[in-house]
């Protein structure tokens, strides 16, 4: 019998898996991954330095331990070349794998802006434990900090590391942070918090280049400014992985195009994660993995299924200031009303009277995430 194949091995990989072992012990299941394969939080990893956590501490379960809880069989180490959906096998370093149904959970990349300069290469991302791991290396020496993005990973990062003692200066060609998950008036209200913890804001503004200095790295802006810091980090975004689906001839657009079964154009392969666009949404956030994990073991398992998703607030890890977030959709029509303000806002996005699509809490507000879910839910 050939077995369900997992190519991935981060949240969505192991909770499709787990989730599947719930149902059924005996169907056959191979993960393969491109790293170690060892079980681990990724979302620790922009919030965990100011807690002295090296990578080591991060692992959850090795793979080894994850093969015999899960009772599969693991390839780890393994690239896939290319996937063969007319025989249904991979072409991977090992060798051919064949496979019975294949599920795609490889993720995303940090997206890479173009840089200038001779310390261009010198740009950290982290997207994975060895990436946290070697910037946990580079902060030996580093006293300064410069954060491309002011976005979720950008802020979570710059809260971390102000509050580990660190200078960090956030650039961002946006007006205020997190502007990309919601409005002014919310998103302005980590200026302060973070400014307080050390965190210089520079908005409107761009890194064209990085070169090296005798000390340190001199940064170019788009305004001609320079800044100069000891480290640069990336927290740009993600761009999903789809170029693997592309070449088999796969759907995809901004992700690899799934149905609500998460299903391709291919009736074998299946798609979930960082890496998927699930009926036009891309949702890199931990609730939409483990709605569509559990949606889609039923249906490996032959049963009919397809994933709902409720209302899934996201949590920043910005604790000088917490936010708590449900986004609404990129074309959504409506508008953002406060409906309490204080130390932080309550904002609702409605588009009409009453009919609420998402909403935005930060600072003491953020403590009322269950009851705005419950109501958006009930709506």
């Amino acid at each position: 019998m050939k077995p369900i194949v997992v190519v991935g091995s981060g949240l969505a990989a192991y909770t499709v898996i787990r989730e599947l072992r719930k149902l059924n012990r005996e169907i056959p299941v191979t993960l393969v991954s491109r790293d170690n394969a060892d079980s681990y939080s990724k979302p620790m990893l922009s919030n965990v330095f100011a807690q002295k956590k090296d990578a080591a501490s991060l692992v959850l379960t090795p793979a080894a331990g994850m093969t015999q809880q899960l009772g599969i069989n693991v390839l780890a180490n393994t690239e896939v070349n290319a996937i063969h959906r007319g025989s249904k096998t991979l072409d991977t370093s090992l060798g051919a794998i064949e496979y019975d149904q294949l599920v795609l959970a490889i993720g995303s990349d940090p997206i890479r802006i173009p840089l200038q300069g001779n310390a261009a290469e010198s740009v950290l991302s982290v997207n994975d434990l060895a990436d946290y791991g070697w910037l946990r290396h580079e902060l030996d020496t580093a006293k300064s900090i410069v954060i491309m993005g002011g976005g979720l990973i950008g802020c979570e990062f710059a809260n971390d590391l102000a509050g580990a003692g660190y200078s960090v200066t956030v650039v961002d060609p946006g007006a205020y942070p997190l502007s990309s998950l919601m409005p002014e008036q919310a998103g302005k209200q980590l200026l302060e918090p973070l400014k307080k913890l050390g965190v210089t804001w520079r908005f409107g503004a761009a890194v064209q280049r990085v070169d090296a200095t005798g000390t340190g790295k001199v940064l170019t802006l788009n305004d001609a400014s320079n800044l100069y810091a000891d480290l640069v980090l990336s927290a740009i975004g993600l761009r999903p992985r789809i170029q693997l689906a592309h070449a088999a001839g796969i759907a995809v657009n901004r992700g690899i195009v799934v149905n609500a079964q998460l299903r391709t154009n291919d009736e074998a392969v299946f798609a979930l994660g960082d890496c998927a666009e699930i009926e036009g949404r891309v949702l890199p956030f931990v609730l939409p993995i483990m709605h569509a994990g559990r949606a889609l073991a039923k249906i490996l398992n032959g049963e009919s299924a397809k994933v709902v998703f409720p209302a899934m607030p996201v949590v920043v890890k910005t604790p000088a200031h917490p936010v708590v977030v449900c986004p609404v959709a990129r074309d959504a029509v409506g508008a953002w009303h406060t409906l309490a303000s204080g130390e932080g806002v309550k904002m609702g996005f409605f588009s009409g009277e009453n009919d609420m699509l998402g909403f935005v809490l930060t600072g003491e507000y953020a403590a009322e995430r269950n009851e705005m879910t419950k109501k958006l839910a009930a709506l």
